[in-house]
């Protein structure tokens, strides 16, 4: 039987290739000291990404190191930007984008597994809603 990667996964390689690209045109003094921190924070997510997808009983710890991997992906993105390290504004533009839908789909797959809110109890699997009154406060409340 074959493993299909999730869409997560596919998008994460193809943004860490798209990076990969685009660090060949930056400037020389900063291909190979910002530029080496952008890959690596690009294939960290990737990395990340795969090791969710694969591993099923860790991957609730998995997808909160994803998630704030993504987010320090695109925080040094940013940066690069600032610096005008991208070929140009458009380059730039559709990066971050990808890297938006990636932060979009990886937030999906963390809420699955980390719910959150007013019911988050109780869609909890194998958890009870709790009782909020009991059956004689009802019936005097119903019946005065």
């Amino acid at each position: 039987m074959a493993f299909n990667l999730p869409p997560v996964v596919k998008l994460a390689e193809r943004l860490a290739c798209d990076i990969e690209e685009a660090v060949t045109r930056f400037a020389r003094r900063h291909r190979h000291t910002f530029g080496a921190r952008l890959r690596n924070a690009a294939f960290d997510v990737l990395l990340t990404a795969d090791a969710a997808a694969r591993r099923p009983v860790e991957r609730a710890q998995l997808l909160t190191q994803l998630r704030d991997a993504v987010d320090r992906l695109k925080a040094t993105m940013q940066a690069g930007q600032r610096l005008r390290q991208f070929a140009s504004f458009g380059q730039f533009e559709g990066l971050m984008v990808t890297a938006h839908d990636l932060g979009r789909q990886v937030g999906a797959w963390h809420r699955q597994f980390h719910p959150q809110g007013q019911n988050a109890a109780a869609q909890a699997p194998r958890q009870r809603a709790k009782t909020l009154s009991t059956y004689a406060a009802s019936m005097r409340e119903a019946n005065p």
